[in-house]
Parts: structure tokens; sequence; C-alpha cells
């Protein structure tokens, strides 16, 4: 396989990417801009394809711990470590995107943050949205750690929560591990106690989102505010 700089520039992933822009690209090719170089007898882009088939998924990839990542051909603690730190400062390009300037008003940003916040945990984790009465977003907080069947979340400690932050409307979110977003009635219940704890203090629940694997579930929009 000759190297990539001996490819048509408009195979070329870098190349590629400047003339068409990032979503143009394969998995492999975006993972080859990562990796930089190949192995022996291995383009970038070889040696990605590789990592693909052997975790099945570029998630599966990015999610895999220090151990496991760095028993693959190609990848090692210097590669990991950048990996974290490419997939924080995503994080917190969302969380930007969720700042106090300008009120909520943007679902489709809502829902892009709480994944990439949320999803890849393999135990339920509860959180909350804390807005100001314009719906700007106070803050944003992972109050409750559970299972990978549930949490615990306790209503007065949310009820505190929201005093401290003088919240004015909350919207929470939880993840499934399971990857399906779908309500359990203990979900409901759980919302129904939260909605009738935090009125006794006039702030309002917009919103329960589920994060499954790839969709979020909204309970406003399944009418089960």
């Amino acid at each position: 396989m000759p190297p990539i700089t001996d490819w048509p520039v408009s195979e070329r992933p870098r190349e590629k990417l400047q003339l068409r822009g990032a979503e143009s690209l394969s998995d492999a090719e975006l993972l080859a801009i990562f990796l930089r170089t190949g192995i022996r007898g291995k383009t970038a882009v070889d040696l990605a394809r590789d990592l693909l088939n052997e975790y099945g998924t570029l998630r599966k990839l990015l999610g895999a711990d220090h151990d496991r990542f760095c028993q693959s051909a190609g990848l090692g603690t210097a590669k990991f470590v950048q990996l974290q730190a490419v997939l924080e400062m995503s994080r917190r390009h969302l969380r930007e995107t969720l700042n106090r300037s300008e009120p909520l008003t943007s679902p489709a940003d809502t829902r892009r943050f709480l994944l990439a916040q949320l999803r890849d945990y393999d135990f339920e984790v509860f959180a909350c949205l804390f807005l100001d009465n314009r719906n700007r977003v106070i803050c944003f907080e992972k109050l409750f750690n559970g299972t990978i069947n549930g949490a615990s979340v306790h209503p007065r400690e949310v009820v505190k929560k929201s005093l401290q932050h003088n919240a004015a409307a909350v919207i929470f979110a939880h993840n499934h591990p399971s990857g399906i977003a779908e309500p359990s009635n203990a979900d409901k219940h759980l919302t129904r106690q939260l909605q009738d704890a935090l009125s006794l203090i006039d702030t309002r629940v917009l919103d329960h989102l589920i994060v499954g694997d790839g969709d979020v579930l909204s309970f406003a929009e399944r009418g089960l505010l």
C-alpha cells in the first residue's frame, strides 16, 4: 500500500477535510487524522480501519478504558491521553452552547449536550439543568449515581440544590445504561414526586429527559408532565 502522501489529493483525509468539510469523511478517515501515522506496512487509514473492525464502532473505541485502548496496535498512553483531551474539549464545547447569556430555546442543543454528558456511563446518573427565570442555564450538575438498574434520587436534595442556585426552573435528565430511552413506572413516579416538591418553592419543572444509546426521550413531548 503506497503512503498517503502518494494518494490523489482528493483521497487524502486531511486534504479531503479541507476541500469538502469534516462531515464528508468516513469514521476511518477521521480516526486516521487523529492517529496521524500508521504502523509498519499500514497507513494511518489502514490502521484506523483495523481498529474500527476490532472495536465494532467508533464510539466503543472512544469509550475504551486505558488498558483496553493500549492493547491495540498503534495506540498507547500518549494517544489515550490525547483522545481524552479531545473528548473533554468536545463536551466543554457543547456546554458552552448552553451558557447563561441566551435563553435555552434549542431542544437539539440540549439533547446533544446531554448525550455527550450521560450516554457513556454503564450505571445510571441523575442530573439537573438549573435555569433562571428567562430559561438561561445557571449550571448543570450530576447529582446522583446509581447502578445499572437505577439511581436513588432524593427530592429533598434536589430542592436544596434548586434553592442554592436560585433556580426558577429545572430540566431533569438521567441515562438508561440499557440504551433504551423509555420511561419506567419508577421514572414517572419520581418525576411526579420532584414536581410536587419543587412546586412548594415555586420552581418549574420544564422537562425530564432520558438518555439512551443515541436517543433522548422527552417527558414534555410525550405529555408526561
